[in-house]
């Protein structure tokens, strides 16, 4: 890559504060920024960096005032975080091309439909009546199982699992090793204390513009579909049981487990090792700390949770100050 300042500002619709022919070619972190590289300053606590940085630009926000002089170039937009996410995915997608390709050590069955410029990577395996849509990347070792679907512009890195009747919206990102559809935990006591497998007949359906990370494993209802809705994001190593709906707009760090049948709402934030108990339902825009335990529902929306069981963040904290002092 290799931006001039004034470029980086029209991409951005922002304003250059120093030298619009600045160039850089490479991205780097504030605290470490070198000549030729942009950074980006946004968190407060960072500000001492903007002083002694060596980065050619720095993206700031408009409203920051300088105590001291900055050498790099400054383009100043509204918002500094959101719009380095911006130019990294604009950077991404002048790197990124689109071609056919089939592997020769792939296998794709006669009866599935390939879109266009559909790369499909070696020993990757395409099932029967599968679909794939246009500018898909199959990466090397994924299985796609029977009647599969999954749209356009999809990304699917090395070792995914798609099991049997998943079906994956557009723009659908899901990273190594994670698997989808695969059988959820049920099992019906007997009276001779064993275990009987139920067998879960449904699916799992990933709507749009959602990014699964890796070892993440969503696991298909027994009836009906467990729902993962538009733009969600999974981290790496999360479980989604059997026919749990993840709502639209909503993240999860690693580790989050939610058990089966829970249904969360949009635009929630899920912080890392949290667990989620079965048949509850979470309301909109609520968050969970890490390491918090859900059991019983959230009915009431915006909140701020955190221990287990789980408790609004301001009586969290009041109790969490009397366990200190052991309960006196």
């Amino acid at each position: 890559m290799e931006f001039k300042a004034k470029e980086i500002a029209e991409i951005l619709n922002g304003t250059v504060d120093g030298n619009p022919e600045a160039v850089v070619t490479t991205f780097a972190r504030i605290e470490s920024g070198k000549p030729g590289a942009i950074c980006f300053f946004a968190n407060p606590k960072y500000e001492q960096y903007v002083y002694t940085c060596k980065a050619d630009i720095i993206i700031v926000n408009k409203t920051f005032e300088p105590k001291e002089k900055v050498s790099a170039t400054m383009v100043r937009v509204d918002d500094a975080y959101s719009a380095v996410a911006a130019l990294l995915d604009y950077v991404t997608a002048k790197k990124r091309s689109y071609r056919r390709y089939r592997g020769c050590r792939s296998r794709i069955r006669w009866s599935s439909r390939i879109g266009k410029k559909v790369y499909v990577g070696d020993f990757a395996y395409v099932g029967k009546r599968a679909q794939i849509g246009d500018y898909t990347k199959v990466y090397e070792h994924v299985y796609i199982g029977d009647d599969v679907k999954i749209g356009s512009y999809c990304i699917l890195y090395p070792g995914v699992r798609l099991y049997p009747g998943t079906v994956i919206g557009n723009n659908v990102i899901i990273h190594a090793n994670a698997v989808i559809g695969s059988d959820g935990f049920g099992f019906a006591p007997l009276e001779d204390g064993t275990w009987k497998k139920i067998e879960h007949t449904g699916n799992v359906i990933i709507e749009d513009d959602v990014e699964i990370g890796a070892n993440t494993c969503v696991d298909k209802s027994q009836m009906g579909s467990t729902i993962i809705r538009r733009g969600a994001k999974l981290d790496n190593l999360c479980q989604i049981a059997h026919n749990v709906e993840v709502g639209p707009d909503t993240v999860m760090a690693s580790q989050v487990a939610i058990a089966g049948s829970a249904k969360v709402g949009r635009h929630c934030i899920i912080g890392g090792q949290a667990g989620i108990a079965g048949h509850l339902t979470v309301a909109d825009n609520t968050s969970i700390a890490g390491q918090s335990g859900i059991m019983s529902s959230v009915k009431e929306e915006g909140q701020n949770l955190m221990g287990s069981p789980a408790l609004p963040l301001r009586q969290y904290l009041r109790c969490y100050a009397v366990f200190k002092k052991g309960g006196k």
